[in-house]
């Protein structure tokens, strides 16, 4: 099992920059994949950025250039520096953890963070 706690988010105004940040409860070397998913009002959950365990990221192409996403291995987290804010940047936004264990079998988890609301304002 993984735990997810999530702290920034809030208001902004566009232009402006916010950073999240996601506490995992076990090491994230032992976790596939790490990310930031958001969610906009009537809108599907969407990938904003993902870190594999050998320290590959992935962007969604509306936030490329815009946002960073980094690690710190020491505190097992993972943080979302979002600069140059736009309005349809607005939604909650959920940590994941992505993990595969092999024991025989194949067992595929999510887990998910409680969610942290970001707003940007015209």
């Amino acid at each position: 099992q993984v735990q997810l706690v999530e702290s920034g988010g809030g208001l902004a105004q566009a232009g402006g920059s916010l950073r999240l940040s996601c506490a995992a409860s076990r090491s994230i070397f032992s976790i596939n994949v790490m990310g930031w998913y958001r969610q906009g009002q009537g809108d599907v959950r969407e990938l904003v950025a993902a870190i594999t365990g050998s320290g590959t990221i992935r962007y969604a192409d509306s936030v490329k250039d815009r946002f960073i996403l980094s690690r710190d291995v020491g505190k097992n987290t993972v943080d979302l520096q979002m600069n140059s804010l736009k309005p349809e940047d607005t939604g909650v936004y959920y940590c994941n953890a992505y993990v595969v264990e092999v024991t025989g079998t194949v067992a595929e988890y999510d887990y998910w963070g409680q969610g942290t609301q970001v707003t940007v304002s015209s």
